[in-house]
């Protein structure tokens, strides 16, 4: 007689096959949702850090592509400028431009110059930089000495802060940089049109100055622009060759195994390494200018070399070995397929890794800083070997200033380098796609 066992009414029935494949597929799918979620959480995490940081440096930098200057009627006193009438250079250079630009001013806003200090108060409205205004106006058009010119004159940079809405009227008077009277005038010659909001043209020609009306991006734009030609002309073509070689030619041993590796590392060693570097050979054995763009150039195309290298050989790597195979086929030699078949074919990444080389070299400052190229600069070099700065070194100077009014301006040079930046990958992306082939 055979006993079946009846089933106790808390015993759960075992899952079928088909519940455990369905079970597994639902954790699968929602492991999935879960894994899209939190890539879609680090994009708007990434996202909304930069549009913070892109906003912060804008909100800061745009008021620096404009600068307050005040339309005067200057009157070109020859008593003043000339008084031998001889029109000698030197006695034009030392005549007291200062004096005819605040009498200009004082006669403008109708201030009475008896009253004691209303002069000087007039006066500390105006750039320190006017005279040098007024004096090259003379100099370009000596024929004006005894005439009344209309001219404009840069503003001081207190009253310029006062036009852009960044000057505090509410802290009391003993504590400001002007005064009540002076904000009167300020903005009595504002409601007048004495005293506009003007394109700053000389954040882009203007070289160091201590005042930040007369600061600009000028020399720092030569020296990056002769720095960059230095690392294209010597970083490229030395990369290109090394990668060619160290791909098509060298054979395979532990010495090519070895510089391969240490290429790779290169690659990550800090720039200040190279400053270093560029300290100790350059200047100290070879005796090179410091501040000069030439040795900044130098450093920086070797700390650019292993990217150009390692970018290169990726690109030969790339190529199908058809197309080489091809070559060699129709009895061309080895250099004659490299050269005619295998780098043109290359190219493009060849191309977008020395763009992106070039592009992280203009914005390395900490290489610079130690070849010396923070010289107060105030005339743009002609050539490699003088005293230049660059444009990432000028920011991080203007950062350091105590004046409020290099607070935009390390805004304003920051955008001009990002966008630097942005057109040198834009460009590098368009060639990219304008000769790229797909196999």
């Amino acid at each position: 007689m055979t006993v079946t066992a009846l089933p106790t009414s808390g015993a759960r029935a075992k899952p079928s096959s088909t519940e455990i494949v369905a079970s597994g597929i639902r954790r699968r799918y929602a492991a999935e949702r879960r894994f899209k979620m939190y890539g879609i959480a680090a994009v708007i995490f990434g996202l909304t850090f930069l549009v913070i940081l892109f906003s912060s440096i804008i909100s800061k930098g745009y008021t620096s592509f404009l600068q307050s200057a005040f339309r005067l009627e200057v009157f070109l006193d020859p008593a003043i400028i000339d008084p031998s009438g001889k029109r000698e250079e030197n006695t034009l250079l030392m005549a007291d431009y200062s004096a005819l630009a605040t009498d200009a001013l004082i006669k403008a806003l109708k201030i009475d110059p008896k009253v004691r200090g209303d002069e000087r108060a007039a006066g500390a409205l105006l750039s320190q930089n006017a005279d040098v205004e007024l004096r090259d106006y003379v100099l370009r058009n000596p024929g004006e000495i005894g005439k009344t010119v209309n001219v404009w004159v840069l503003a001081h940079a207190n009253a310029d802060s006062v036009m852009k809405n960044a000057f505090d009227r509410e802290i009391p008077e003993a504590r400001r940089k002007l005064s009540d009277k002076q904000l009167a005038w300020i903005d009595r010659a504002a409601a007048e049109g004495l005293l506009k909001l003007r394109f700053n043209t000389g954040l882009f020609t203007y070289g160091a100055s201590s005042q930040p009306e007369t600061a600009g991006v000028g020399v720092a734009l030569i020296g990056s622009f002769f720095m960059m030609m230095t690392v294209l002309l010597l970083a490229v073509p030395l990369g290109v060759m090394a990668a060619v070689y160290l791909e098509e030619f060298a054979p395979r041993n532990r010495l090519t195994d070895l510089i391969e590796v240490n290429i790779n590392n290169l690659a990550a060693v800090p720039s200040i390494v190279f400053g270093i570097l560029g300290l100790a050979i350059f200047i100290n054995l070879f005796g090179l200018p410091r501040s000069a763009s030439l040795v900044g150039g130098l450093v920086l195309a070797l700390m650019t070399l292993p990217t150009v290298i390692i970018a290169t050989r990726a690109a030969i790597g790339a190529v199908p070995p058809s197309i080489r195979e091809a070559a060699l086929g129709v009895g061309a030699s080895k250099m004659q397929a490299v050269t005619h078949h295998v780098l043109p074919l290359a190219f493009p990444g060849i191309l977008t890794g020395t763009i992106i080389g070039i592009a992280k070299a203009l914005g390395e400052t900490a290489p610079l800083l130690m070849i010396g190229m923070v010289a107060f600069v105030v005339e743009v070099p002609k050539t490699p070997l003088e005293p230049a700065t660059a444009l990432p070194v000028q920011i991080y100077m203007w950062a350091t200033a105590a004046e409020r009014g290099f607070v935009e301006r390390t805004s304003g040079a920051t955008i001009i380098l990002l966008a630097f930046l942005a057109m040198m990958n834009i460009i590098a992306v368009i060639l990219r796609r304008r000769f790229e082939r797909r196999w």
